[in-house]
């Protein structure tokens, strides 16, 4: 399998070692490419959208080029796994838990509705022991939460799979073969969620 890892800001090293490690747990041939322009999107089965500022990402994948493109790929069907910013930017609808609505470039193909800053800003960041449908069985995976998102709405074929303790607010969302989650599994060292996601890509 090849997959791309969008590499301008956020996660982006951590994304590939946890690509490359849950790869060698399966026992799964897999090349990770960093994607910055159009041309690295060839022959891509799947897509990591990391963390970072959700419009700075969106911007730079409008200005290069790749945005466009990339979103033909999803709603075609290419597997796609969003982190924090990289989940806003899959979500078809965005808004900001203070400003309200915001307008900036998404990929938009999750059908779900994403609140930016939800949990508050970096001071606010928090670690807490999630259950994740399919993912978690008698161990609990830690969820980093850094200036995350949660959504607020989900519909159509998109079906919440891991709800915040307590409070119940929707921290990871699938859709067929791509995931969006308000987290950071990337930064845990425990492979499973990517393990997960390329199962799925793999179909």
């Amino acid at each position: 399998m090849r997959i791309g890892v969008i590499g301008y800001q956020g996660g982006v090293a951590e994304h590939v070692v946890m690509l490359r490690r849950a790869a060698e747990r399966l026992g799964y041939s897999v090349e990770v490419v960093l994607v910055k322009r159009p041309e690295h999107l060839e022959r891509l089965d799947g897509i990591v959208v990391p963390g970072g500022e959700s419009t700075t990402i969106g911007k730079l994948m409008e200005r290069l080029g790749v945005l466009e493109p990339l979103r033909e790929m999803l709603e075609k069907g290419l597997p796609a796994m969003g982190t924090c910013a990289g989940a806003i930017l899959l979500s078809k609808k965005v808004r900001d838990r203070v400003r309200g609505p915001v307008a900036q470039p998404l990929l938009g193909v999750v059908d779900a509705e994403a609140v930016r800053n939800y949990f508050g800003r970096q001071r606010e960041s928090f670690e807490i022991d999630l259950e994740i449908e399919g993912v978690t069985g008698s161990k609990p995976f830690r969820g980093v939460f850094i200036r995350s998102p949660a959504f607020s709405e989900v519909w159509g074929s998109a079906k919440p799979i891991a709800r915040l303790p307590g409070e119940g607010e929707i921290v990871a969302v699938k859709q067929g073969a791509t995931l969006a989650l308000a987290f950071h599994p990337e930064l845990t060292g425990d492979t499973r969620l990517h393990e997960y996601w390329l199962q799925l890509v793999k179909g």
